[in-house]
């Protein structure tokens, strides 16, 4: 064990972190995570309990999303639902060598997915607010494409892509439409106003949530959604052994503990307290842009979730100088921007001692 402690400290503490999207997750989550981490969903007549936790926990999620019919199953995450959503549209459509149409801004996965899948990728623009542009989408499109692709929270930017105009593209179109929620899954049902980037938007037929996220379940814990069930029935695979003979999970044993976790947290803080996380990590966001605009720095968007990017010359030295005083961020492609994400774990402290340093860095290069 004292190896082990040795290299736990090695890990970083979560308070001075900026650039991940994860955060430590609620007390109710890890409590019901020891209680069954020795659960296989893989083989859920085993664990009837465990599976009936998982049904439950997606159902919520559904309701959630805006359709409370909607089917599916707990992932590891982001990446394997996302490569699962666009497996089901390619095997819908029948042939191989086909392409999705994503935006600029998509999540890194979709390079793994064409890779995986044998599928082109066709990268869309982004409009002057960071959003795909949907025509650009409509002029990628051809007779081989099988899925298009709208993202709710872009990992960069935190923006999110007009879903609405996308759905009834696709359906014009006859392709499917993904959304990437992985992390505005968990942010946008709570916030004011109504982008309809869910299930409500006619033409979604698969949408990726991440409750390890802003959902703050433990790791791994994502979460896959399907408008019809014939798109999730198309991932099955047949197993005879285990007690469920087909199977639709990409991978074959699976923790119930992120079932029990998901469970518990969703049913403890339910809509209101979500709300309260969520505002609060709004009002850290608003707090970062003023103090930024204190000393003179501008976002790159007015922040449409709690994802701040911050305008300024020679973001990867601010970036490296920072890792000095010990803080982690990260950096954007294009624009070229500071990014920080203001996850459940940070405090005012936090922002105004980051703002503190970010004001002696940047004086050094003025």
């Amino acid at each position: 064990m004292r190896g082990l402690s040795k290299m736990r400290a090695k890990d970083l503490n979560y308070d001075r972190i900026l650039s991940s999207m994860c955060t430590p997750p609620h007390p109710i989550a890890l409590k019901a995570h020891r209680k069954f981490q020795e659960t296989n969903l893989g083989d859920p007549g085993l664990f009837p309990g465990s599976a009936e936790l998982e049904r439950q926990a997606v159902g919520m999620m559904a309701e959630m999303l805006g359709h409370p019919q909607a089917c599916g199953y707990l992932s590891t995450g982001g990446t394997e639902s996302n490569i699962q959503a666009i497996r089901a549209a390619r095997n819908a459509h029948g042939f191989r060598d086909g392409n999705i149409v994503v935006p600029k801004s998509a999540h890194f996965s979709f390079d793994k997915i064409g890779d995986l899948l044998c599928l082109e990728i066709r990268k869309a623009d982004l409009d002057d607010d960071l959003k795909v542009d949907v025509g650009s989408v409509e002029d990628l499109i051809d007779e081989n494409t099988v899925s298009m692709v709208g993202i709710a929270g872009t990992t960069e930017f935190g923006q999110v892509d007009p879903v609405d105009r996308l759905g009834r593209l696709a359906l014009d179109s006859g392709i499917h439409l993904h959304v990437d929620a992985a992390f505005g899954g968990f942010v946008l049902p709570f916030l004011e106003g109504d982008w309809k980037w869910d299930f409500r938007a006619e033409g979604v037929t698969s949408i990726t949530i991440d409750p390890h996220k802003m959902g703050m379940a433990t790791i791994p814990g994502g979460g896959l959604l399907f408008r019809h069930p014939e798109d999730l029935d198309r991932l099955a695979a047949y197993a005879p052994y285990l007690t469920m003979a087909r199977p639709t999970a990409l991978t074959g044993t699976r923790s119930g503990a992120i079932a029990a976790a998901v469970w518990a947290v969703m049913n403890h803080l339910g809509r209101e307290g979500f709300t309260k996380v969520i505002d609060r990590c709004m009002a850290l966001s608003r707090r970062m842009v003023a103090g930024a605009r204190e000393i003179g720095i501008e976002p790159v968007i007015e922040p449409v979730m709690n994802v701040v990017t911050l305008q300024m010359d020679r973001p990867e030295e601010v970036r490296s100088d920072l890792l000095e005083c010990c803080w982690r961020v990260s950096t954007t492609r294009s624009p070229k921007a500071l990014r920080l994400i203001l996850m459940p774990h940070l405090t005012y402290e936090n922002v105004d001692l980051f703002l503190a340093d970010l004001e002696n860095v940047l004086n050094r290069y003025s």
